[in-house]
């Protein structure tokens, strides 16, 4: 069962919106936050979903949905009566993974919760595969300098560079690119 934080910076009630996701199976957390206190509640409470309703999201609001999509990200649906395009694209780049702006039928939340959750995933599962890729390729510019300072400091070919380092890592238990951090590292002391 999803567990459900709502947020609202409005006056309006949102007690209808509250009935229509329990009513629909969802674990709704007690209480609504406001956007001054996202973080926090989300930090606290880990919500599987934050629902946001609004007039028209505030430059406090996304900054908060940046800080939290930043270190705790989570699907974020937003609900507003504001259709203005930058306001929806500054939204998305603060971690908002639906915006929505007619109003809030209870017929169509389970259609748009499931919508926000299978993208969210996607996200989550492209910014793992980035950061992986990423890893690989800082690891694999730190072998390479490693292969040049031996290559320079002791005269060897390419070939033999790499088969050093190798050999190294396999006489010491460790992945090729710690063999070559170490050899960065040493070649970076002062001498």
């Amino acid at each position: 069962m999803l567990r459900v934080l709502l947020v609202t910076d409005t006056d309006k009630p949102i007690g209808d919106l509250r009935d229509a996701l329990a009513r629909l199976g969802y674990d709704m957390l007690a209480g609504t936050a406001t956007s001054q206190a996202l973080h926090r509640r989300v930090e606290s409470e880990r919500p599987d979903v934050i629902i946001i309703d609004t007039e028209s999201p505030s430059r406090d609001t996304l900054e908060q949905l940046a800080v939290m999509n930043a270190t705790a990200p989570r699907p974020v649906l937003m609900f507003s009566n504001d259709s203005n395009q930058q306001l929806i694209r500054d939204a998305v780049g603060a971690g908002v993974t639906a915006y929505l702006v007619e109003g809030l039928a209870s017929e169509k939340l389970a259609p748009i919760l499931e919508v926000a959750l299978a993208r969210f995933a996607q996200e989550t599962q492209l910014r793992e595969r980035l950061a992986q890729v990423e890893n690989e390729l800082a690891e694999r510019k730190l072998i390479d300098r490693a292969k040049r300072l031996l290559m320079d400091q002791e005269k060897l070919a390419e070939p033999a560079a790499y088969a050093s380092l190798r050999k190294r890592a396999m006489n010491q238990g460790v992945k090729l690119a710690e063999v070559a951090r170490q050899i960065v590292m040493a070649a970076d002391l002062p001498k």
